[in-house]
């Protein structure tokens, strides 16, 4: 009988754990392992996911469209492109001749030209 009156938070032999602190780390270890091992398998989904999707989206009629009439975009015959910069669907283009620079901006979805700004020295 000296078992059923001994009270739970006496520690166990050889430990400083009682049997309740043992009974809440184990159910907290199996939590925690089932949680990484979950995420583990998230992560890997994701990454089959995106994989099979090629990690690109297919390019619009519009977009396609576009690309053609950035190749018959016309400059200047002694022309040549000396810069470029990229922001968001805008492209701006730096072009150098002998008359002077100029800076073309071109709508990358649609391929149309928003702005042509010539450069004037002062």
């Amino acid at each position: 009988m000296a078992a059923a009156s001994e009270p739970d938070n006496t520690p166990m032999p050889g430990t400083v754990f009682t049997p309740r602190q043992v009974r809440v780390l184990k159910v907290a270890v199996i939590v925690m392992g089932l949680l990484l091992v979950g995420g583990f398998a998230f992560v890997l989904a994701a990454i089959v996911y995106q994989a099979s999707r090629g990690g690109q989206a297919t390019p619009s009629a519009e977009a396609a469209a576009g690309a053609s009439i950035l190749s018959a975009l016309p400059i200047p015959k002694d022309a040549s492109v000396t810069t470029l910069a990229l922001d968001g669907n805008r492209l701006a283009l730096h072009l150098s001749s002998p008359q002077g620079g100029e800076i073309v901006v071109i709508d990358v979805a649609t391929g149309k030209v928003l702005a042509r700004i010539r450069l004037k020295p002062e």
